[in-house]
């Protein structure tokens, strides 16, 4: 079990995800998503690499499913995803989980 902070927890044995001790359900592109985010925590992973990752190398030109699935995942785990906290834009290049394993 990742616990990412007080508020968010996952585990990915199980294939949960656990924020303020409800757990979600996500579709399996999301868990997907989510899961090359965390894996890469604190490192901008770029738009075509997420693509290939999570939909399939043939994807790499369609940004709008990173976009739009991304929008899902906020909607899911922030509190306010109009301000995300854990999953952040890097404009132009990609997407940002926060950087949770290191001190603030």
């Amino acid at each position: 079990m990742l616990k990412i902070d007080d508020r968010l927890q996952v585990d990915f044995n199980r294939r949960e995800v656990i924020v303020e001790g409800e757990h979600l359900k996500l579709r399996p592109t999301e868990y997907r998503l989510l899961y090359h985010l965390i894996e890469n925590a604190g490192w901008t992973v770029p738009h075509d690499q997420l693509l290939a990752k999570v939909w399939g190398y043939e994807y790499r030109d369609e940004a709008h499913y990173v976009r739009l699935y991304v929008n899902y995942l906020r909607e899911k785990i922030e509190e306010d995803p109009a301000n995300p906290k854990y999953i952040l834009t890097e404009r132009g290049v990609g997407y940002r989980f926060v950087d949770f394993k290191r001190p603030s």
